[in-house]
């Protein structure tokens, strides 16, 4: 009968569920708060917040102060949705608690209390107030007296109806709390009517006192008296977590007191405090644990000192630190629900079912914050709440129970159809069906039970575990699960498999950067099993996509070889080869060892510096995988090109070599160094260049070079030099030493050119001889002082410019564009200056520039053909002899005219025949043009095809015969020739080998030739022959 009873619940709870979609409990998606209402307010109605989700949808009701709202009965309470309307709300009907309850069939939940209260504030009595009478100095309390209300109160004073407030300062203050305006000392200026304002912001009123009057005594000035703490905070204040808390303190004396607080712990005041205007209020806002303590006022002035202290208490409201959650078990199973929240004081449990208080009973046990419930059957399902709870507020967390009972099903857990595994592997085929309480199970294999043994064994959760699998454990599987309420079967299939095994695995190498190898891995395998090649590199899979520059996977279904192309330093490191299948994951490891040029060497110092010599130390950089072998140093410098490598000491540095000495440097140069390393693979990269640093300057070592000179004027002597190097100047204020004698004297004169750049020194002396030897050398000097010097050179003074003219200049013009100047040799002495040559300068009539052209001779000759010059031109020419001293006077201008131009147009309707070994060739004559010159006669310029060099055959005919040989093809070109010179070529004619053509003249065609050209060709220069003749 009780398992009929059950079975009946069961049926409905499936019902239940099998509507549009799975049935949840309610749960609150808001909940009522606290509500102040002003009590005079003319509002209609009040409305208090619930709604809450579930399936089905939940219906709701209230309590009011523990009591079920009857909405039935009273018509200013109603229900819109979840919400609690109430209409023409009354503060002596209405005020109270109200909690909302949220139901469906799964259960009920209990909201978190709400207070709705009522604020009011009523009129003061209209009653005339005492007058306060004081004396000057005196300090002075006016009382507000606030009439009756409820709701948070703010307070303000005015002075003899003012429409201003009282000001807080040093001397006044209004207290939040008792409301009452303190003056520490009463001054004239103080003396009047004092009116207090009391505002209820929730009451949304204010009130306005009566007039307080305030009087001087005339019997003098009261005097100096320590103070009197009139306002003070609690011993006791209770602050919550959050909230800003403010205290107050105020004293009355002579002279005005200075308040100041402090912590008595010793600890500073929190850095978010905030005071008023004369420190009386202190405000710690965000109020947290670590502020809770002992704080204290003190008021002095120069007559003492007063004291107030009280104890700020930190409280929290419950804080949910574990919640419990929706249970769905079995009959007979326990319940086990644990919630713990934080507060303080520390919250108490009580456990609520479907809204009402839940208590312990023969199964049910309540301790603290934990709910135990054994045996449970169907009417234990519900919806529970944990409520945590301390003096600050109630606090809920909501969970639902489910009770359950069925027979087994496999419908939404079926076993798994196939199950596969490779031999001398483990698995295990779960049976897991649904079932309310947990079914036993049992295995059979095709007809037979299935026995447990040391391979074959069932876990508690039913699942059958195989290990060692063999071929003959295949086959198909049938758990059945019976528990109280019914018996249900499942069958499966297991495939078992051979395993995959790698046989080539990666092995470990060891090679140079730059190169490109193949790591191997290969397995053998079940055919029907798919294998999946996964690389790692140093635990981390290789991306073959984004590292396709470096990795490429080779290989079939069974071969996951891995390439790795240009192998670099960073890809050294353990390779591991996983192989995947749905069955197993098998793997592989191998080294990889990359070597390469050793790393750039670090910290590069170059130390004491010399002129010619500087220290270097450095540490080595990575010798990656390679022993370093060697060092070398490198040097910069503005004048060099690139980096160059310097001499050291020691020559050679080895590997372990940490510091040398480069020797060979220039004095006053900047250098820069580096140091490179070396290994067996090569040489590595560069150090960073050291810092700048300039040798110390010395004498120059280097003299000036091609020390030479001559020329110049008369009483001078000119020397010249190459100008030294700045990297060969060895120091600053660089100069020349400038040395000449007489040929053949003992003492030199000495002159300082201070100019770096120079090359060139004149010495000048009326008493120069013309062409007198000397001799010179020049040195050169810096700030160090003098260096170096050239050999001796010879050099002689200047001379004076030729005094004659030539004779007999003559001018012709052999071509259009150009002319020859002939002239007599001057016969030179001593008295009419020396001649080196002849200057010929040619100009044009009404040329701009008087001289076009200039052209010297050097020596004997007398004769000059000039080039490049316009045709059909007057050109005027004179010619003057020069020497070092100069040109001396011209001859009288002599002009020619140039010829005309030579033909612009090229012989035309050029035809030839080839007979044997003879040539014969036909054209049209040229005519000019009126600025042409005549035609005279023709050139033919003949060559064979791999020859550069050209015959040349001129004739005053339009015709001619050339022998050629048999075994060559020949190019030839016809040109005019006049008296401006030759005129145009025609185009290149190309003449076939005298083999390509049959003894009678045919054509005979060789290879590649082009037959149509050819034939037009020679057909064209028959018939123009023809014409001609």
């Amino acid at each position: 009968m009780r398992l009929l009873w059950k079975l009946v619940i069961l049926l409905l709870l499936i019902n239940t569920c099998a509507g549009a979609g799975a049935p949840s409990r309610p749960d609150f998606a808001q909940e009522p708060s606290d509500v102040t209402a002003p009590a005079d307010s003319p509002r209609s109605e009040l409305r208090l917040r619930c709604a809450a989700n579930g399936r089905p949808a939940p219906r709701y009701r209230w309590k009011q102060n523990d009591t079920d709202i009857d909405f039935t009965a009273s018509r200013h309470y109603r229900l819109d949705g979840g919400d609690l309307v109430i209409s023409g709300p009354r503060a002596e009907r209405d005020a109270g608690t109200y909690q909302c309850l949220a139901t469906n069939p799964l259960g009920t939940i209990l909201s978190q209390t709400a207070k709705l209260r009522f604020a009011y504030i009523e009129d003061f009595e209209t009653k005339t107030r005492s007058t306060v009478s004081v004396r000057e100095g005196q300090g002075v309390v006016l009382l507000c007296g606030p009439p009756p209300h409820f709701g948070g109160l703010s307070y303000a004073w005015t002075f003899n109806d003012s429409p201003l407030h009282v000001q807080e300062d040093s001397r006044r203050f209004v207290s939040q709390e008792t409301g009452n305006l303190y003056i520490a000392k009463v001054e004239p200026s103080d003396v009047g009517n004092y009116t207090c304002f009391v505002t209820n912001q929730e009451a949304q009123r204010s009130v306005r006192g009566p007039p307080t009057p305030l009087v001087q005594r005339p019997d003098g000035v009261m005097g100096q008296y320590e103070p009197k703490i009139e306002v003070r905070f609690p011993d006791i204040v209770h602050a919550a977590q959050d909230s800003s808390v403010k205290l107050e303190c105020f004293a009355l004396g002579n002279p005005v007191p200075e308040i100041s607080w402090r912590r008595l712990d010793g600890s500073p005041l929190p850095g978010k405090v905030k005071y008023s205007k004369s420190q009386a209020a202190l405000e710690i806002p965000n109020f947290q644990q670590e502020d809770e303590g002992f704080y204290e006022c003190a008021a002095g002035n120069l007559r003492g000192s007063n004291l107030a202290k009280g104890r700020l208490v930190f409280y929290a409201p419950p804080e949910w630190e574990q919640q419990i959650q929706n249970m769905y078990l079995s009959v007979y199973d326990t319940l086990f629900w644990e919630c713990k929240a934080r507060g303080k004081p520390s919250p108490r449990y009580t456990w609520l079912k479907n809204g009402e208080l839940l208590r312990p009973g023969e199964r049910i046990q309540i301790e603290n914050g934990t709910l135990v419930i054994t045996t449970l059957n169907v009417s234990d399902s519900g919806v529970y709440q944990c409520a945590a709870e301390n003096r600050y507020r109630v606090i809920y967390a909501n969970a639902e129970l489910r009770v359950l009972a069925s027979a087994p099903d496999f419908s939404k857990n079926p076993v798994r159809k196939t199950s596969v595994v490779h031999v001398g592997g483990d698995v295990a085929i779960g049976c897991k069906p649904a079932a309310f309480p947990s079914a036993a199970v049992t295995w059979r294999r095709g007809a037979g039970v299935l026995r447990p043994s040391r391979r074959v064994s069932v876990s508690e959760d039913g699942s059958l575990t195989i290990r060692n699998a063999t071929r003959a454990d295949a086959g198909p599987y049938t758990c059945t699960a019976t528990n109280p309420f019914g018996v249900a079967k499942d069958t499966g299939g297991l495939v078992v498999k051979e395993r995959t095994v790698i046989t080539v695995p990666p092995a470990p190498m060891d090679v140079t950067v730059g190169e490109s190898i193949v790591l191997p891995c290969q397995v053998s395998r079940d055919p029907s099993v798919e294998v999946a090649f996964v690389w790692s590199f140093n635990g981390h899979v290789i991306d073959l996509k984004k590292e396709v520059a470096h990795f490429e996977r080779l290989g079939g279904e069974s071969i996951g070889d891995l390439m790795i192309r240009n192998i670099q330093l960073n890809h050294s490191g353990k390779y591991l080869c996983a192989v995947k299948t749905t069955l197993e994951s098998l793997s592989a490891v191998a080294d990889v060892i990359v070597r390469g040029p050793p790393g750039p060497p670090e910290d590069v110092i170059v130390e004491h510096v010399s002129s010619t010599t500087s220290q270097l130390s450095w540490r080595p950089g990575a010798d990656n995988n390679s022993p370093i072998q060697m060092f070398a140093v490198q040097a910069r410098t503005p004048f060099s090109v690139g980096w160059q490598a310097v001499s050291t000491v020691p020559e050679t540095l080895g590997g372990k070599t940490r510091n040398a000495t480069v020797v060979g440097l220039s004095p006053w140069v900047e250098y820069e160094f580096r140091v490179v390393a070396g290994n067996s693979v090569g040489i590595g990269e560069p150090s960073e260049a050291s810092e700048p640093l300039r040798t110390k300057a010395s004498v120059p070592a280097m003299p000036p070079a091609n020390v030479n000179g001559g020329g110049g004027s008369r009483s001078e002597l000119v020397i010249t030099w190459e100008s030294v190097p700045e990297e060969l100047q060895s120091g600053a204020q660089f100069g020349y030493v400038v040395r000449l004698r007489p040929a053949g004297s003992a003492a030199w004169t000495e002159r300082r050119v201070p100019a770096a750049e120079s090359s060139r020194f004149v010495y000048r002396n009326e008493s120069l001889a013309p062409l007198s030897p000397f001799e010179v050398q020049v040195g050169a000097y810096n700030a160090e002082g003098d260096g170096a010097r050239s050999a001796v050179a010879t050099v002689y003074s200047g001379e004076d410019e030729p005094r004659l003219a030539p004779r007999g200049a003559a001018v012709r013009s052999p071509s259009a564009s150009e002319v020859e100047v002939s002239w007599d040799a001057v016969a030179w002495g001593g008295s009419t200056g020396r001649v080196l040559g002849y200057e010929v300068l040619y100009w044009t009539d009404g040329a701009r520039d008087p001289v076009v052209g200039r052209i010297r001779v050097s020596g004997n000759v007398t004769s000059k053909t000039l080039t490049g010059l316009k045709a059909n031109t007057v050109y005027f020419a004179s010619v003057r002899a020069y020497n070092t001293g100069g040109a001396g006077p011209s001859t009288p201008p002599v002009n020619v005219t140039t010829k005309k131009s030579p033909p612009s147009q090229p012989p035309a309707n050029i035809a030839w025949k080839l007979t044997n070994s003879k040539l014969c060739l036909n054209w049209e004559h040229v005519k000019t043009m009126e600025n042409e010159s005549e035609v005279l006669g023709y050139k033919i310029l003949y060559r064979q095809n791999r020859r550069s060099e050209a015959h040349v055959l001129e004739t005053n005919h339009t015709s001619a015969e050339l022998l050629v040989p048999l075994e060559e093809g020949y190019l030839v070109e016809i040109r005019t020739v006049s008296d401006g010179g030759d005129g145009s070529s025609s185009d290149e004619i190309r003449i076939p080998k005298v083999s390509s053509l049959s003894s009678s003249g045919g054509l005979v065609l060789e290879p590649g030739t082009h037959f149509l050209s050819v034939v037009i060709t020679v057909f064209y220069c028959f018939v123009t022959q023809l014409l001609i003749r």
